[in-house]
Formats: C-alpha cells, structure tokens, sequence
C-alpha cells in the first residue's frame, strides 16, 4: 500500500517560528498578548500572557511635573481613573505636606465611590458575558452609563477625568449635580437585587464558577493580589480600613469577603460576589458623604501655585 499525500506532508517539519501577536486590546476587560509557535502554517503552541498594560508611564512622567502627571494615572486604570487621580493626587500632597480643604475630601469620597461601583459594573457584566449570559452585561452597562453621564457633567469626560488634583478638585460640583446623585442611588440600590436575581443565584451562572479558579489563602497572598480578589480569598483587607486615606475613617461600611456560599473560598464566584456586595457598601458611603457635605468651601484653595517637595 503507498504513501498518501496527507502521510508525506504530515511528515514534512520546517523551521519553527515564534511570533508575539500584541499586546493588543481584543475587549475592554483585559489586554492580551500571545506568543504562537508555528511550524509553516500550522500553529502548534500557544502560550498567552493576560494582563499587559505599561506603556512607559514612569519614563514619560520623569520629563513632566507633579500636576502634568496625574492624566496618566487615568490610564493606568481607565475603568478606575477617579481612583487612580485620588491615590497619586494624596501621596504628593503628603509630600508638600499639604492640607486640602474639608470639601475637598468629601468629594473625593464622593467621585471614588462613584467610580468604584462603574468598574465593578464593568466586571460584573463582562464577567456575566465571559460564561454565556448577555442580558447582564447590558443591564450593567445600562446602569454604568448613568454614572458616566454625571461625570460627564462634572469635569466634561467619561473615561479620563483628570479632575483630582494636587490639593484640590478641578471643579466643584456643578449645581443640580448632587441631586441627580441621590436619585441615581435611589434608582440604582434596587438593581442590585436584580443582578443577584438574574445572574449571582442563576443555578448555570454557579455551575461555571463555583469551584473554579480557585486562589487559597495563602497563593493570594504570595503571588500580591489586591482588592476584591483577596478579598474573594477570605482575607478582610481594605486600605479604606486598614490604612485610611482621605476621610475614610469617617464612614460607616463593611467589607465583604468570599466564603465559600458556593463552592470552595476564594473561587470564581466568590470574587464575583464580592464585588456585588461592594456595590451596597459604595452606596453606603456615597449616601453618607452626600449628607456630610460642606456646602461652602472654596476646591481650589488649597493648590500650590508651583509644585515642589523639599529635597531629601
């Protein structure tokens, strides 16, 4: 019997090559590099890398002052610029030894919270779209959009606001602002029993992450994870607690930690389901700095008119 065709070129070999495909952007939850092996037109190994996103910022930022700096820690977070602005904006003013105005810091509460709830949205419902369910990602999305048409209002941007800034805010809350804020709360609590409704108790939602993924205590804390994904690991850490920045220490919240209601700690829907509990707590604290809120107090009176720490 002879050697087919399909036999003779299955064992023809070249050269393999490497190719890096990215790092590039295919969706707004993650960036993406590949590195494909290849023999010919046959790709025979994929080796993926998740998570890439440096584009030179501390490279550019040594060429810029203090306050040129702070639109590019909106990038390093864009779903979580406001945040970002607030982190970078406190530690030079810790530096100058600078005190902001008591307004000021109700407001930076304010906006952070406010952005914490459009990123986990974004989590949420893209975390909903990953395992097959796309009625939550739109839900989400819909919801997200009201808070970006009240950031819109405020500094004129949805993404990138550049509106922390060292020693103040770059305005005040224009009026009629802090009204549609606590309709927006008022609208927005009762979703939050209808995200659980639809997705978190969906008995396929729990089957394809309940048990998944999971990051035991002590891998979390060895490998540096933060935020919400420790937290999905069982372990009560919050900067906002265990380290207070701003006014934090003021308000009145509790901070969820995965335990395991579906599966095992620290696994996919644990992490899921702390950041769907984290939305009740930012309303929390959104209620409670809105009523706290000086209404008069100038934003800017704190912003030095040149930025320069004393030498070391």
């Amino acid at each position: 019997m002879g050697v087919t065709i399909e036999q003779e070129l299955g064992s023809v070999h070249g050269e393999e090559m490497v190719l890096n495909i990215g790092p590039q952007h295919p969706s707004t939850h993650g960036v993406l590099r590949l590195k494909v092996h290849t023999d010919g037109e046959i790709i025979t190994k994929i080796i993926p890398y998740i998570g890439y996103l440096h584009r030179c910022f501390e490279k550019h930022c040594e060429n810029l002052t203090y306050e040129q700096a702070i639109p590019f820690t909106d990038r390093c977070d864009y779903i979580g610029s406001m945040n970002n602005n607030f982190g970078y904006a406190v530690a030079v003013e810790q530096l100058m030894e600078i005190k902001v105005p008591e307004k000021v810091e109700f407001i930076r509460v304010i906006v952070a919270e406010m952005n914490r709830i459009a990123s986990h949205l974004l989590a949420i419902g893209t975390f909903g779209l990953d395992v097959g369910a796309f009625t939550p990602f739109l839900y989400c999305f819909r919801d997200r959009e009201r808070i970006l048409d009240l950031f819109e209002m405020l500094c004129g941007a949805r993404l990138l606001y550049n509106y922390i800034w060292i020693g103040g805010v770059s305005h005040d809350f224009p009026v009629g602002w802090v009204e549609k804020t606590y309709e927006f709360l008022d609208y927005f609590e009762p979703k939050i029993n209808e995200y659980n409704d639809l997705l978190t108790y969906n008995k396929i939602f729990i089957e394809r992450s309940a048990d998944v993924g999971v990051i035991p205590v002590d891998v979390a804390i060895s490998y540096g994870v933060t935020g919400p994904n420790l937290r999905g690991s069982g372990v009560r850490w919050d900067l906002r607690k265990d380290d207070p920045y701003g006014i934090y220490d003021r308000f009145e919240f509790d901070i969820p930690i995965g335990t395991g209601a579906m599966g095992s700690v620290g696994d996919c829907w644990d992490r899921y389901y702390v950041r769907v509990r984290e939305l009740e707590e930012c309303v929390k604290i959104i209620r409670q700095a809105l009523d706290a809120l000086p209404r008069d107090g100038d934003v800017h009176a704190a912003l030095p008119k040149k930025i320069r720490p004393k030498a070391s």
